[in-house]
C-alpha cells in the first residue's frame, strides 16, 4: 500500500471516528436531526427534521405520529381534489381544506410565541408563522403529488409551484391567498414601509437545508429576544450543522460561550471568525474581548 494511500484512510478513519464522537455528545434528538442532514439536499425530509428540532424542546413528542397526521390530511385533501387538476383548483382545494375547515391561521398577535415554529405545536393548534405554515402546506401538496416549493422572499416567506414558466406565489400565513410578483413587490414595500427594489434572487427557491436554516434562526432571535442563551445557543449549533463554515454563526456561537462562562470554547470560535473575516465591521470589538481573555 502506498503511503499516499495509507494516509487518506488514515484521514478517512479520523474523520469518521470525529463524526462519531460528535453524535455520541449530542442528544436524541440532535442524533436524528444530523443524521436527517446527512443526505443530499433533496432527500432531506423537511418534516421529519422540522419535528427532531421540536423534540429538543419536547422530548417525548413522537414525530411519527405528526407525519401519520400529514398522511391523514393529504388523504382527506385527496378525496375532494378537481379533475382536472389545474394548479390554480389544487390550490383552491388546498385552501378550503386547511383554512376553512381545519382553520389553520397565521398567528398576528403572537408572531414571536417559540410554539409557532414548532411544526407539532403548528399542526396541534392550527396557528403558525409564514414558514411553518408553509411547511404544513408543501408537506400535504407533495403528498398529493403536486409539486410546490419555498421562496425566501426577505421577512416573509412564501410558496409557489413548482412548475416551469409558472410565476404564481401562495402565501399560506394568509390563506393561501395568491400572489403574483407585482403583488411580492407590493409587498415588501409594505412590509418595510419603503419602496424596495424586488431583485430576482428575493423570489429565489430556497434549498431544505436554506428553509431549515431559517427555521432556526427564527427560533434564535425569538429565544435571544427572551435572554434564553442556553436555547439560543441551541439553535446556533444547529445551523452551524447545516452550514458549518458559516462566519456569522461561528461568531454567534463563540459571544453566545463567551456569555454562558465556556471561555475555551469562546476563544476558539472567536479566533476562528477573526482569521476568516480579518477586516469584519467588528474585528475591533472581538480582538478586544479576546484580549480581555488573555488570548490577542
Amino acid at each position: 500500500m502506498s503511503a499516499k494511500i495509507a494516509q487518506s484512510l488514515f484521514a478517512l478513519a479520523s474523520y469518521l471516528e470525529s463524526q462519531q464522537n460528535l453524535l455520541m455528545n449530542f442528544s436524541s434528538a440532535r442524533q436524528y436531526f444530523y443524521q436527517e442532514i446527512q443526505q443530499p439536499d433533496e432527500y432531506i425530509n423537511l418534516a421529519k427534521a422540522a419535528l427532531y428540532i421540536a423534540q429538543e424542546e419536547y422530548p417525548n413528542l413522537d414525530p411519527e405520529e405528526y407525519l401519520n397526521a400529514l398522511d391523514t390530511m393529504a388523504q382527506e385533501v385527496q378525496e375532494r381534489l378537481p379533475t382536472p387538476r389545474y394548479p390554480l383548483r389544487l390550490i383552491q382545494s388546498l385552501n378550503q381544506y386547511l383554512y376553512d375547515d381545519l382553520g389553520f391561521t397565521g398567528n398576528s398577535s403572537n408572531y414571536y410565541d417559540p410554539r409557532n415554529s414548532f411544526l407539532n405545536d403548528v399542526i396541534d393548534r392550527r396557528m403558525g408563522i409564514p414558514i411553518t405554515l408553509a411547511l404544513v402546506y408543501l408537506e400535504i401538496a407533495h403528498r398529493i403529488e403536486f409539486p410546490m416549493v419555498g421562496i425566501g422572499l426577505p421577512g416573509h416567506f412564501l410558496i409557489r409551484p413548482d412548475i416551469p414558466d409558472m410565476e404564481i406565489f401562495v402565501d399560506a400565513f394568509n390563506r393561501g391567498e395568491v400572489m403574483f410578483t407585482e403583488d411580492c413587490q407590493e409587498r415588501l414595500t409594505q412590509m418595510f414601509q419603503q419602496p424596495v427594489n424586488l431583485k430576482p434572487e428575493f423570489l429565489a427557491t430556497v434549498s431544505n437545508r436554506q428553509f431549515l436554516a431559517r427555521m432556526l434562526t427564527n427560533l434564535k432571535y425569538i429565544y435571544l429576544k427572551q435572554q434564553d442563551l442556553g436555547k439560543t445557543l441551541s439553535a446556533v449549533e444547529r445551523i452551524l450543522l447545516l452550514f458549518p463554515t458559516a462566519m456569522l454563526e461561528i461568531r454567534d456561537r463563540g459571544l453566545l460561550y463567551y456569555q454562558l462562562g465556556h471561555y475555551p470554547q469562546a476563544v476558539a470560535d472567536l479566533q476562528n471568525y477573526l482569521s476568516k473575516v480579518p477586516d469584519a465591521e467588528d474585528a475591533v470589538v472581538i480582538r478586544r474581548l479576546l484580549t480581555e481573555l488573555g488570548k490577542e
